[in-house]
């Protein structure tokens, strides 16, 4: 038996099983496409699979290794697969991977300047680096003379709004200690009322419940965008209540639909009643990379504090959220415990992040970043940004062009949401439908009552093809929905006194019928019993060609000139459709979770997308097969193929690519 105070006197004991698991990582990485996206599992799978205790004696590494795929692998979702369109992006790459493999072998805990001043000097110098890739103000960085200010890496955007609130917090009840001495601070506490839209993300209500700070979610414009004149409204309203405002939370990149609420209009309504004004900016920070995404930072110089996550769209991995702060005073006096033990030659004199966070402890995170950074340079990163970002127009192009869908919000960097037009139970069975299959994975939001579908462009891998292939999934899906809401009837007559069929027809029919027509869910209600008549045909609502045949023409589409348009994220020609905000919270501003029903287990056969009760020409299998070959999107040698993700890099000098050949690639680094 080896003693394991032995395993560090042995080389091969570590370089053996490392080799192993970078080979393993690396065919991993090159694989995802062959992967079900989703896990087919259900919970507590894994509570057979392992022993009730854990062994007593130490067991081979071979062992551990074969488990990976036995039984981790089954319950993972693959959230670097170009298939993942769920949620945000939650990205790594190769130097992300190398960086956090030596701050773990380095294993400091980083907590003052003393307990390794490695740790903390490189953050500091990596977080003006930053700063000044996203075009944030001088005030946010440790070196400048006119700076009282600097930035820190959290575990989470979550921690660093909660950070922000109870800055703002103390530093309010400071103030009003001026005026009121003698108050109990939990008095004054319970007066403290902060700020967020309606499409705020939940942590912004969680951080309210934690430091007891009532939060008020108000009402967004018809681009849910919070804007300046709302928030000046709730001020005068809860000032006459008796409270105290003292914090607003403004949302650049919302969880829902990707809006940006207004700076430049909340900016000076804080400035001016005293407000702390804190910047989500979780996703879209990362986008700021690029000058011409950066007309959604105008009036960051109001900002008081700013957070994004590098560990979402800009390759750095889980954890790693930037977080920048003013006046780091504020934090101090707020955070600062000094007992002995931590006290140190130069206490006072250097900076502690100790003082600027809630745990005590932290990780030398800074390494990935900075290993990220100079891998790629600012130029590599911008090209990923927009890369994803492209990817994200031809989507929206391919939706616009088919006339059963909707988009209910203007698409903004990655970010498309969707829904099949008709009742919200149809968009649902859709969505419940493609996670079923296990073949791309979606998730549910709503806009003003209407069940949507998120659909974020993830992975820097993504291709057209990644995207046509998804598309053409969706499509089948959406068809095979609409053919259940609208039954077969007998042909009706139309108003030209041509033969019309009732129903969506299957791929294989050469007939051409007019697009479907459908009720609202309290038209659909009061029509079950009544008989289905037919809307005239359209022109503009032509179904889409691969529906009906291959001879139609595809009408073209106003809109996919702007979806392509180059430059600056101008507003588009094409008006966004307008819907009223409701007053209700939940309703607003909930990302809906899908229910239990929508992870059922998948049907055996390779779509799992079939009409129930259906066989014959209608059947998943018969549609793909007569469908015609250009509208098909990937050969089966495609969907086999295997692109090289990751390079392991070597030490002579040489250049490594992810391996797809694209002018855009930005996953291109010099080792």
């Amino acid at each position: 038996m080896i003693h394991p105070c032995n395993c560090l006197k042995s080389s091969q004991l570590l370089l053996l099983p490392g080799k192993e698991m970078v080979d393993y990582i690396c065919q991993y990485l090159t694989s995802l496409r062959e992967r079900r996206v989703s896990p087919d599992v259900q919970p507590g799978y894994m509570r057979d699979q392992l022993p009730d205790s854990a062994p007593f004696e130490p067991e081979s590494w071979d062992n551990i290794f074969k488990d990976i795929e036995k039984i981790i692998m089954p319950g993972v979702v693959h959230w670097q697969s170009p298939h993942m369109h769920a949620y945000f992006p939650a990205l790594t790459s190769w130097p992300s991977l190398l960086g956090d493999m030596l701050a773990d072998a380095i294993n400091c805990l980083g907590f003052t300047w003393a307990s390794s001043p490695a740790c903390t000097e490189l953050e500091m110098n990596v977080m003006d680096w930053l700063a000044q890739m996203l075009g944030l103000p001088n005030f946010f960085l440790h070196h400048h003379p006119d700076s009282r200010g600097g930035g820190i890496l959290q575990s989470t955007v979550s921690e660093s709004t909660l950070v922000a609130l109870l800055a703002a917090r103390k530093n309010k009840i400071l103030e009003m200690k001026e005026s009121e001495p003698g108050a109990d601070d939990s008095a004054l506490n319970s007066r403290l009322i902060a700020y967020a839209s309606d499409q705020a993300h939940s942590s912004v209500e969680k951080a309210g419940l934690i430091s007891l700070v009532k939060m008020r979610f108000l009402p967004v414009d018809e681009n849910f965008s919070l804007r300046g004149e709302t928030l000046k409204k709730a001020i005068e309203e809860d000032r006459s209540r008796g409270l105290v405002p003292i914090f607003v939370c403004a949302t650049l990149g919302t969880t829902g639909v990707c809006a940006f609420d207004s700076l430049s209009e909340l900016g000076p309504v804080c400035s001016k009643e005293g407000l702390w004004l804190h910047v989500d900016a979780a996703y879209a920070g990362t986008a700021f990379l690029c000058p011409e995404f950066r007309t959604f930072l105008t009036g960051i110089e109001y900002a008081d504090s700013f957070t994004f996550n590098p560990s979402k769209w800009m390759m750095v991995h889980f954890d790693c959220t930037a977080f920048w702060i003013k006046d780091k005073n504020k934090l101090q006096q707020t955070f600062s415990v000094n007992p002995i033990y931590l006290r140190h030659p130069n206490t006072g004199s250097a900076t502690d992040f100790m003082h600027w966070q809630i745990p005590l402890s932290r990780r030398f995170r800074s390494l990935k970043l900075w290993f990220v950074i100079r891998s790629f340079g600012v130029k590599k990163l911008q090209d990923h940004v927009r890369h994803g970002t492209e990817m994200a127009k031809y989507f929206e192009s391919l939706v616009r062009s088919d006339p059963l869908f909707e988009i209910p919000a203007k698409r903004h960097l990655g970010l498309v949401v969707f829904r099949l037009k008709g009742p919200n139970w149809m968009t649902e069975k859709v969505l419940k439908d493609l996670n079923k299959s296990g073949k791309l994975f979606v998730i549910p939001a709503t806009v003003h009552d209407k069940f949507i579908i998120r659909f974020t462009v993830t992975s820097q891998f993504t291709t057209r093809e990644d995207i046509r292939r998804d598309w053409a999934l969706i499509q089948q899906a959406a068809v095979q929905v609409v053919n259940m809401h609208h039954t077969p009837k007998p042909v009706a007559i139309s108003e030209e006194g041509v033969q019309v069929p009732n129903v969506i027809t299957s791929p294989i029919s050469k007939s051409i019928g007019a697009a479907p027509f459908f009720d609202s869910e309290e038209e659909e209600s009061k029509r079950s019993s009544c008989k289905i008549t037919v809307q005239p045909r359209r022109g503009s609502l032509s179904p889409s060609p691969w529906l009906f045949g291959d001879n139609v023409a595809v009408p073209e589409d106003p809109h996919l000139d702007d979806c392509f348009a180059e430059g600056s994220l101008s507003p588009t020609n094409h008006k966004v459709p307008s819907f009223s905000v409701q007053s209700k919270k939940k309703t607003a501003r909930s990302l809906s979770v899908p229910t239990a029903g929508f992870w059922e287990v998948s049907h055996p056969k390779a779509m799992g997308l079939e009409v129930p009760g259906k066989s014959g020409p209608c059947t998943s299998e018969k549609l793909l097969s007569q469908l015609p070959r250009e509208i098909l999107m990937l050969k089966k040698s495609a969907l086999k193929k295997h692109l090289k993700f990751y390079s392991v890099p070597s030490f002579p000098e040489c250049t490594i690519q992810c391996g797809l050949q694209l002018p855009c690639c930005p996953l291109q680094a010099t080792v």
